[in-house]
């Protein structure tokens, strides 16, 4: 066992050899990462699952790039509406991506909540007179429905 020292007068840190690959001999090939079982679960997951999980990313996306208004916003008022409305959007979609990753049951209600978000965006763009991106909208919201209440999502989503 070595022993290294560090800046502070009577502190240090042990530090041990590497050891070596149980597995690795002549003729072992290893494998190209840790886990070579995640990507049958990724391939596993329902179409509707996968969607849903594009569309939480461009939720993250979208709140990434609303931060610069958030925070120049904290500034003049440290509490502002818009600022708890973002942070409260950030921490559900990252609590709901973390479910779905678990395939856990209450991940697809939480995931349908969070697809409720297009709904009023719809009739909000066509308010503002942009129908294209409505429609585009109205789409994606039909599409995130009914793949989050297949059966096929439901059995998933089944670890308690």
């Amino acid at each position: 066992m070595l022993v290294a020292r560090t800046g502070f007068a009577n502190r240090s840190i042990e530090t041990y050899p590497p050891l070596p690959c149980p597995s690795s001999g002549p003729g072992h090939h290893p494998a190209p990462w840790q886990n070579p079982g995640v990507i049958e679960r990724i391939r596993a997951m329902p179409p509707g699952i996968v969607i849903f999980l594009g569309y939480a990313m461009l939720v993250l996306g979208g709140i990434g790039l609303s931060l610069r208004f958030v925070i120049d916003l904290s500034i003049s008022a440290p509490l502002s509406l818009p600022g708890v409305v973002v942070m409260v959007l950030l921490a559900y979609t990252i609590f709901t991506v973390t479910l779905v990753l678990q395939r856990k049951e209450a991940a697809r209600t939480l995931a349908l909540g969070l697809a409720s978000l297009t709904v009023p965006a719809v009739p909000l763009l066509l308010l503002s007179g942009l129908p294209l991106p409505a429609v585009a909208v109205a789409a994606l919201a039909v599409i995130l429905f009914v793949g989050l209440t297949r059966g096929s999502v439901r059995a998933y989503l089944n670890e308690a």
